[in-house]
């Protein structure tokens, strides 16, 4: 093959990734990553990265943050709605790959991300306007950072939530030492370990969400009147009400709403919604379970109470901790039995000390890489045991970070 071939094939590849590149910034500057509206009488935040599930990244903290502060300190808006667009998801968790490049080249994204994350997570933890989170779809991570600390959280039947950090070398951040452990019973402690995921009704049966509306709803009547007479609609005919936009409409136009009134629209929609209304809790007939096997005061010990009881329940619980980062259950257990007792804002300084202990290992890089890049499923854990994680190895990562502390 000649030079002039190669030179040819090099600049073809080249003009190729170039337009490739110039491609996706056009794609960018014709699709913000965040619309931010005045919509009646509040201000609209649509998450916009339908195609990576609304994950949050640093472009989108510096666009919400500062309207946030500029809408609560304004006479407008009323209220503030944030959503997530693709029907999908409401956010899907952070850029957790941008986060995970930038810590092994030693990027200033790695101290950054977490820093400004936090800082959103308090804003909107200390609102003073109303705050609406419309999560229909999966909200994990980031996103429950987003929507957990406002005023009102709506769930709808395809809203999945989990906090599955532990899986990946992290720990559930983002505030989750705080709301975890407020939780009923050992709840939170137990979705903090294992990463469980609940689904639609639930994730308000669990307190997570505070209320559960039906996104789309088949209207009851379904006949039809002809003349004088009654025929029944063709199923196919029967009209759906989207609830969602339609509690939205509702929302946007109230005038100057207390909380009270707030929640007297979202009770209505609730009432309304009567899917899945008579089914149980999901964890309704496990939680005496839960209390009882995750009561121990180490992760040790309930990792003994676990393989001790015997049942399907415990021995399914133990096999998945067992796959989990040896010390993100550690320094997990220990945010979360601290955090019951502290401010929103003391938890997430404690976190920002963890996310940077967690940035300085080894486990979060194995994981992301094992369950996020390669896929293969089998992360290899440094220390690999629970028993090889020493006290003073969690206590390290609790440490002051001196003058680069998180301050809010």
């Amino acid at each position: 093959m000649s030079f002039t071939i190669l030179t040819s094939a090099y600049r073809l590849r080249s003009l190729c990734r170039l337009q490739r590149i110039q491609g996706h910034m056009m794609s960018s500057q014709a699709e913000p990553e965040v619309l931010l509206e005045k919509v009646g009488n509040a201000g609209v935040i649509t998450l916009n990265r339908p195609k990576v599930l609304n994950a949050l990244n640093m472009t989108m903290i510096g666009l919400i943050y500062p309207q946030l502060k500029k809408w609560e300190s304004g006479d407008d808006p009323d209220i503030v709605i944030i959503k997530g667009a693709g029907g999908k998801a409401f956010c899907a968790g952070g850029d957790i790959r941008a986060v995970t490049e930038a810590g092994k080249a030693g990027g200033s994204l790695a101290e950054d991300f977490f820093r400004q994350e936090y800082i959103l997570n308090n804003t909107i933890g200390t609102f003073k306007k109303p705050y609406i989170a419309l999560i229909d779809g999966i909200t994990m991570g980031g996103g429950v950072g987003l929507s957990v600390h406002g005023r009102f959280r709506v769930a709808t039947e395809k809203t999945l939530f989990a906090m599955p950090e532990t899986a990946i070398g992290l720990f559930p951040d983002v505030g989750g030492g705080y709301f975890l452990p407020r939780l009923q019973g050992k709840l939170g402690l137990f979705l903090a370990l294992t990463g469980f995921r609940l689904k639609g009704r639930d994730v308000q049966r669990a307190g997570v969400a505070t209320h559960f509306v039906e996104s789309m709803k088949r209207l009851l009547q379904d006949r039809c009147s002809v003349g004088e007479g009654w025929v029944t609609a063709p199923l196919e005919s029967r009209m759906l009400s989207h609830r969602i936009p339609e509690l939205e409409e509702e929302l946007v136009h109230m005038k100057s709403p207390s909380n009270e009134d707030i929640s007297k629209v979202l009770d209505s929609y609730q009432n309304q919604s009567s899917l899945d209304a008579e089914k149980p809790f999901v964890l309704d007939k496990r939680m005496s379970d839960i209390n009882r096997l995750f009561s121990s005061s180490s992760v040790e010990g309930i990792m003994q109470d676990l393989k001790a009881d015997g049942s399907e329940f415990a021995k399914k619980q133990a096999q998945t901790l067992s796959k989990m980062s040896p010390t993100s259950l550690k320094m997990t257990y220990k945010l979360l039995q601290a955090g019951a007792t502290l401010s929103l804002q003391d938890v997430l300084v404690m976190e920002y000390r963890l996310s940077q202990a967690c940035m300085r290992g080894c486990d979060f890089y194995e994981g992301v890489r094992a369950l996020l890049v390669d896929k293969d499923q089998n992360p290899k854990w440094n220390p690999s045991t629970l028993e090889e994680v020493s006290e003073q190895t969690v206590e390290q990562c609790f440490s002051s970070l001196g003058d680069k502390e998180l301050t809010l």
